[in-house]
């Protein structure tokens, strides 16, 4: 039996695949960041799904795929955690962008594929290999235009009193933000990314509102200067995302890509469904 994963900070989406390709089941974990969790957390999230913890010894092979496995150090140690539980399984890990790239790119033609859902990345794929040239540091001091990055900009406008009073009032009948509430979740509880990220969804559901529009474009032209404007034929590929705030605010990610000359390509939500298909066409699972 083969796992392919795909792992964010909120959730990660697990397949089971057999030697013919077929799935076997599919089944939801709270995301397994080797980044901010600690490796107790993570093995506990994995043993109490039901599916997980039955088929455990049966598992051959794990293709994992997750926020914050771009650094050695944050492999080998999510690879601990999986040794212990799937004591007959090899492991590949790697980082989330090559599950963004494996879904949405096509082998063989280049093109610049992003993540932008809890957190945000950005690489360069050649038609084979990709290309990082701005190494992620993760959600303190990057992430721009991802869930975190704007759930911070309204807790900062709020609490700056930038905030118009029709969208305040209502922020504070949705949310919890006392000082105490808001610097314990984010200071001192695990997930402060996700936790952070639970405010884009206030930003989503009032984008036309002249104030959130404005944090909304401004974040996205920060990510396009840092991240896709790096790559010199940017503008003669196209440019492919994966993640919810890409997928939720669609028509205003390709407004600012125009801005910038860019071309949008594929938008998907959640990579899961492609990544699978690959490893079945690609990876002669058989």
């Amino acid at each position: 039996m083969y796992l392919v994963v795909d792992s964010g900070s909120t959730k990660t989406d697990w397949f089971a695949i057999n030697d013919k390709g077929e799935i076997i089941f599919s089944t939801q974990t709270l995301g397994l960041n080797p980044q901010v969790l600690p490796s107790a957390i993570l093995k506990e999230r994995i043993i109490n799904n039901f599916d997980l913890y039955q088929n455990r010894n049966k598992v051959t092979k794990l293709f994992f795929y997750g926020a914050g496995c771009g650094i050695i150090s944050t492999q080998k140690r999510i690879e601990k955690v999986f040794d212990q539980i799937f004591i007959n399984s090899d492991f590949i890990i790697k980082e989330d962008t090559y599950a963004a790239i494996y879904s949405t790119a096509t082998v063989g033609k280049k093109s610049i594929v992003c993540i932008m859902g809890t957190g945000s990345n950005c690489t360069y794929f050649d038609g084979s290999d990709i290309i990082q040239h701005v190494v992620s540091l993760g959600y303190v001091l990057m992430d721009e235009a991802s869930g975190n990055f704007y759930g911070k900009q309204l807790i900062r406008g709020y609490y700056f009193n930038e905030m118009p009073d029709n969208l305040r009032n209502e922020f504070e009948l949705t949310f919890d933000l006392s000082p105490d509430t808001v610097k314990e979740n984010v200071y001192r509880k695990e997930n402060p990314n996700t936790y952070l990220a639970k405010f884009a969804k206030f930003l989503i559901l009032h984008k036309d509102d002249p104030y959130m529009n404005k944090i909304i474009i401004n974040g996205m032209r920060r990510f396009i200067n840092h991240q896709i404007m790096q790559f010199e034929n940017a503008k003669s590929i196209p440019i492919h995302f994966v993640g919810s705030i890409a997928f939720l605010l669609k028509k205003e990610l390709n407004n600012v890509l125009k801005e910038f000359g860019l071309k949008m390509g594929n938008v998907v939500k959640r990579p899961i469904d492609g990544l699978v298909k690959y490893h079945v066409e690609n990876l002669n699972l058989s």
